[in-house]
């Protein structure tokens, strides 16, 4: 059975009841297929087959989608919640319908209407799963060094270069691969263009990268040698314009990061106050202790200020107004936020924090990812800084 939006194409927030009944059945999907396989699925570094179905059955794969397209409509504000409850029981799944979802945004807001009849429906089902593919071997941060080019030949593009840890292309069918089609081009980001891959001839998976934390979701390296792609697969039909596409739908990304950052630190927060109340030392549970407390009680805080600022983004998002400063808080913030309660999780349980047979190693494991995934967290700090300045010339 899936989730029920509410007629939503504004992204404007459902009602109460509504979000409620979503999340209540978002929790039961969660203690009934998620948390009984997570541990075991992370250990092995094996793809969560089953889960990923039922989160097609649930609809997930098109929670932002518009329902014109068969998607389920949500706000980014519902859609945060859904992805905190998410990474707060295993954050790897969460990482598999966002990299989906912010190729989706890219096809509904700048693609043609072809494309948008043609793909999301599709992208909305699950039927067809993806990602984007913006990384390089040399270069992440700066998306404007990009080295992968496509060259216009007739009816399609050719394209040539390698993209390095691109979730959801080993498992995934297609791709919104970053391009650039004009390398004499100034500015540098006028020749860079947006192309729907799929699993065309060209198109190869040289290897599945193996990573600290986040794992069961698959990170792969790409090569494109001579692939040949319809050139009626350009996103919005116009060359030149791919790298404001995607960093459109990179405010949704950075908020569903900083939505995970805000489940790991809820985790280790909620792990951490159970387990204080069990421990003891010296004769009495170790939450009795003022050393814990403390940082009980900064844990506790950088969860409710995390979730606040990632709140605030999401709700900035589902006004269509820019928000690339609102959501640069937001996952600057939580994701420290998640790095700090690892540490002091760890901390609170001692050795056994550090045993596989807890979840706090892997918390610890997972969090860093959170800093560097969809722009370092030194990027957002120089993206609030820009946007300070222009909301507030003198």
């Amino acid at each position: 059975m899936g989730l029920q939006g509410g007629p939503m194409t504004n992204r404007t927030s459902g009602s109460n009841e509504e979000e409620t009944l979503i999340l209540d059945t978002i929790d039961r999907f969660l203690e009934r297929d998620v948390r009984p396989y997570a541990h075991e699925l992370e250990s092995e570094d094996r793809y969560p087959e089953d889960i990923v179905s039922k989160m097609c059955e649930l609809g997930l794969f098109g929670a932002t989608i518009s329902q014109e397209y068969g998607g389920l409509g949500l706000s980014a504000s519902t859609y945060a919640q859904i992805v905190e409850r998410v990474s707060a029981v295993w954050m790897s799944i969460s990482g598999i319908f966002n990299s989906h979802l912010i190729m989706a945004a890219a096809v509904e807001r700048f693609g043609t209407d072809e494309q948008k009849r043609m793909y999301l429906p599709r992208f909305a089902a699950g039927e067809v799963r993806g990602g984007i593919a913006l990384t390089e071997p040399d270069c992440g941060t700066d998306l404007q060094a990009i080295r992968t080019r496509a060259q216009r030949d007739g009816d399609d593009y050719v394209i040539n270069g390698t993209k390095s840890w691109i979730s959801n292309s080993v498992e995934g069918g297609i791709l919104a691969v970053l391009v650039k089609t004009d390398s004499t081009a100034e500015p540098r980001h006028r020749g860079m263009s947006l192309l729907l891959v799929e699993r065309d001839p060209g198109f190869q998976v040289v290897r599945r990268l193996k990573k600290l934390g986040y794992k069961g979701i698959d990170t792969g390296e790409l090569i494109f040698e001579d692939c040949r792609v319809p050139a009626d697969r350009l996103i919005g039909g116009t060359e030149g314009r791919g790298l404001q596409q995607i960093l459109g739908g990179l405010e949704l990304g950075r908020i569903n990061v900083a939505a995970r950052g805000v489940g790991i630190a809820r985790a280790c927060l909620e792990e951490s106050i159970a387990y204080a109340q069990v421990r003891k030392t010296f004769g009495k549970a170790i939450g009795e202790h003022q050393a814990i407390q403390i940082k009980l009680a900064d844990m506790a805080t950088r969860v409710e200020a995390a979730r606040l600022l990632t709140a605030s983004a999401a709700e900035a998002y589902d006004t269509g107004e820019r928000c690339d400063m609102e959501a640069g808080m937001a996952k600057l913030f939580a994701s420290e936020a998640a790095i700090s309660n690892s540490m002091d999780a760890m901390r609170i349980h001692g050795a056994y924090g550090y045993s596989k047979e807890f979840n706090i190693e892997r918390y610890y494991r997972d969090a860093p990812l959170l800093a560097i995934g969809e722009g370092t967290n030194e990027l957002q700090r120089i993206i609030i800084a820009k946007q300070l300045i222009e909301r507030h010339r003198v």
